[in-house]
């Protein structure tokens, strides 16, 4: 990796992760992802905006020597997240005369993921100014965005916004800012969905601030840079609003066959009536693309078999995420088959229970599902159009 001039003074010298396939442990990652890094060089002060995963050191490190940084007086940790914060003990080591600068929420954490020195972290309150120099830094506290000591950093003489991981994407490219508009849309929806979707309405206040600022590049710490704002912005007023699409998300095992012809059924009674589907078979599903359907769908249906006495495990895990990603869904339907009993519809209703989603059908079947079963879902449909019609959704071609 080499360094790359993001404008007069300011460097990415960040990390591409080509390989990495999984974040937490938990998200996919189809395309890869970056660890983003920026230098800013005032006329008297430098500053470090974020470092790199502890798997990437290397690369920051070989970056600040290609551009003869003999000197870093500030590492500003925006997050205290080791993909972000987790190479700041070797940069310390490197540049001793340098200070993080990071909320006092943050410096907690820091101490206690990283064991830094307290006396090696300065804080800064929202709205503090720290100058470098010709170049001025502002910070603005984010909290919840979407951890609770998250700030933004603005470089005010040259309207550079470092937002860390809002508005990010992980996405391993080559191009150091946007140039497919279509590709870096679907990454960055992909990311919101699964990472930042749990705090949209924390974000639109953020969102509120952030558009007094004058912002002619936003530098995220995942993904390339956007040099038109307008682009994420505009795509995160849509994904944090109330309003919802004429989508139906169904999630679905089917163990022998009968909850599968149930979800067939629904699909085509959906599809019928003009209402938008979008079913996915959780043997085989990429969890961030359900993710991405949950962003604007108006109505959730979860189709388990009974397993134990209870929903199979790849349904329980999957209302478990979709609990906690909290989408602005307005309705759920629950579909559940059975042999010889269980509590599946109820451990269902518990686990979804932090959704502000109207219930508004909870089927049970006994064995291979009858006519009469599949007529429930004929019925189901056009109580999901009805509800859909009510709230404006459904428009008539």
């Amino acid at each position: 990796m080499v360094p790359r001039r993001v404008a007069e003074g300011v460097y990415w010298v960040g990390a591409l992760d080509w390989d990495r396939r999984l974040f937490d442990e938990l998200i996919p990652l189809p395309d890869g992802t970056s660890y983003n890094a920026y230098l800013i060089q005032g006329a008297r002060r430098v500053a470090l905006i974020d470092t790199v995963d502890p798997s990437k050191v290397e690369r920051l490190l070989d970056s600040l020597r290609d551009l003869n940084i003999e000197r870093i007086d500030y590492v500003v940790a925006n997050h205290a997240e080791q993909d972000h914060s987790g190479s700041i003990p070797e940069i310390l080591e490197a540049y001793p005369e340098a200070s993080v600068v990071a909320t006092p929420r943050c410096r907690e954490l820091l101490m206690d993921l990283l064991h830094l020195p307290e006396e090696r972290i300065k804080t800064v309150e929202d709205g503090e100014q720290l100058s470098l120099g010709d170049k001025t830094l502002e910070f603005i506290h984010a909290p919840w965005v979407h951890w609770p000591e998250t700030m933004l950093t603005y470089l005010r003489e040259q309207r550079i916004l470092f937002t860390c991981d809002l508005f990010g994407s992980h996405l391993a490219t080559s191009d150091l800012s946007v140039r497919d508009e279509g590709e870096i849309y679907e990454a960055a929806k992909r990311y919101y969905a699964e990472i930042m979707m749990p705090f949209r309405t924390i974000i639109h206040r953020h969102l509120e601030r952030i558009r007094e600022l004058e912002v002619d590049i936003i530098a995220p710490s995942h993904g390339p840079i956007y040099e038109n704002p307008a682009l994420i912005l505009d795509a995160y007023e849509r994904w944090i609003s109330d309003e919802v699409e004429n989508e139906v998300v169904i999630i679905y095992v089917s163990m022998h066959g009968s909850t599968g012809e149930m979800v067939a059924r629904l699909v085509d009674a959906l599809m019928g009536r003009g209402v938008g589907v979008k079913p996915f078979n959780l043997t085989v599903t990429d969890i961030g693309e359900l993710a991405i359907a949950l962003v604007d769908a108006a109505t959730l249906v979860v189709a388990s078999p009974t397993v134990l006495g209870g929903p199979h495990p790849s349904i329980l895990y999957a209302a478990h995420i979709i609990n906690a990603l909290r989408p602005k869904l307005r309705y759920i339907a629950l579909i559940t088959s059975y042999a010889w009993g269980g509590r599946t519809l109820k451990m269902l209703k518990e686990t979804l229970s932090g959704l502000q989603a109207e219930i508004i059908d909870s089927i049970e079947i006994k064995g291979k599902a009858r006519e009469r079963d599949l007529e429930r879902m004929d019925r189901l449909a056009e109580e999901i159009l009805n509800k859909h019609q009510e709230i404006g959704v459904f428009k008539e071609e």
